[in-house]
């Protein structure tokens, strides 16, 4: 840390997140801060990053980085792929090549020896693979800590939440944070909280759709304030298709025919009836069905319940052994055609142009790369996406933070909401960091 100065390398990169958290907690305390290397493999998250950044080297893929080829820097910053611990995933941990990418960080600590790091993960890496239910970690994060320590540093790892720093989004992640001769304590932050009216813009283009149409047709726009619209769960803050009748009308008997299958189809006993391990939401024949709705009509209202698309006629599935591409044998659920087709739910939760409407009262849940284009909110009565910019915001971006260049591309939102799924949020990394500058 020659003249004030503090360089750092900013690895799977992404939107450059954790060095706008970095570097402002630094600036902030009178160092002077430069990145000497960038590593990202995103084309769209390499544009974001020379749009926002042009005074550092972009490189791609950090496996074919070799150490030498990276000039001497004091910390090394981390949000390293996730797919492999995420719940969201297959948690296939180190058996997944994107889990061995840990061991790239690995090797340049050990072969740069920089002063420090920030790691930054999902939740699941806590708990993945562990050996006992009562563990508190798994071996997963068990080897990271131990190989991180055995590299000489002293390590210190936490689960902070985004919504505890002024920012309106549930947002779970692990620090894992390191330094050469100081266990930097990562307990007592400042907890501040904000709701989602503080960051929403106003006026914006709204759709008018069909499903937009018919979800405002039976409910008042206040009455969508934090709704989930998914047909494969219940409760009083979820929405359904028959709700909405957005694929046909449905009678009264036929709603409470499927508000009851929703509930039946999860219950474990008719696994063993049907002879398969018991999944959360199994197929159910006529006969399965008839013996907690009983009705005449019942056939005809399933078969019509089919032809407009609220159920499906399937093969249950059984969990059996498979190889997976890497050899190792997994279990995945397969159709058992020696079973007889039952009637099940037919929507998932991405099949809905939206997914949730958010509280501009409360906060957003936890905004993931998958679905984060399908959230909606309310403005003017109407409903719409939301925007970039809100986006932007609810990661605890700068204003200035450009991401423009999307709005003309034809796929551009897409991308811009793919990076801002996967990104970290500014606040809770700009304090991390601030811990670690005030033990320097």
């Amino acid at each position: 840390m020659e003249k004030n100065i503090i360089k750092f390398v900013d690895l799977f990169a992404g939107l450059g997140g954790l060095r706008i958290g970095f570097e402002s907690a630094f600036n902030d305390l009178g160092y002077k801060t430069q990145c000497v290397l960038t590593s990202e493999i995103k084309p769209h998250a390499i544009r974001a990053l020379k749009e926002n950044f042009n005074d550092e080297d972009i490189q791609g893929d950090i496996c074919k980085i070799k150490s030498e080829k990276i000039p001497d820097f004091d910390f090394l910053l981390a949000g390293f792929p996730c797919q492999s611990f995420s719940v969201a995933g297959n948690q296939l941990g180190f058996n997944d090549t994107r889990g061995t990418l840990f061991f790239e960080v690995e090797r340049i600590l050990r072969e740069k020896k920089p002063y420090g790091f920030i790691l930054e993960n999902v939740e699941g890496l806590i708990t993945h693979d562990k050996i006992k239910k009562t563990d508190k970690i798994g071996r997963t994060l068990t080897i990271i800590l131990n190989n991180l320590k055995n590299l000489g540093y002293k390590v210190t790892w936490k689960l902070l939440n985004s919504k505890d720093f002024g920012i309106p989004q549930s947002r779970k992640r692990i620090f894992i944070v390191g330094t050469k001769d100081k266990k930097i304590n990562l307990d007592h932050f400042n907890s501040k909280q904000s709701v989602l009216s503080e960051i929403l813009e106003e006026n914006k283009p709204t759709k008018n759709t069909k499903f937009t149409r018919c979800i405002l047709k039976h409910y008042k726009p206040e009455e969508l304030y934090g709704k989930a619209i998914k047909d494969k769960r219940g409760g009083e803050n979820n929405i359904h298709s028959w709700d909405i009748q957005i694929k046909g009308s449905v009678s009264q008997q036929q709603k409470e025919l499927l508000e009851k299958m929703l509930r039946e189809r999860r219950k474990k006993h008719w696994a063993e009836d049907i002879g398969i391990k018991w999944m959360d939401g199994m197929p159910l024949t006529k006969d399965q069905i008839s013996t907690f709705y009983d009705s005449e009509n019942l056939e005809s209202m399933l078969i019509d319940l089919v032809k407009k698309g609220y159920l499906v006629k399937e093969y249950p599935k059984d969990l059996v052994k498979v190889k997976s591409k890497n050899g190792k044998e997994i279990s995945k659920r397969c159709e058992d055609k020696s079973k007889p087709k039952g009637y099940n739910i037919v929507t998932g939760k991405l099949s809905f142009e939206f997914t949730k409407i958010l509280d501009p009262n409360d906060i957003a849940p936890t905004l993931v790369a998958t679905d984060i284009s399908r959230v909606g909110v309310i403005d003017n009565k109407k409903i719409r996406n939301i925007t970039i910019r809100e986006g932007l915001r609810l990661f605890g971006f700068p204003e200035d933070y450009n991401l423009s260049m999307f709005k003309n591309d034809s796929k551009g939102i897409t991308k811009a909401f793919d990076l801002l799924g996967n990104t970290v949020v500014i606040p809770v990394v700009y304090e991390v960091a601030n811990k670690i500058a005030l033990e320097l």
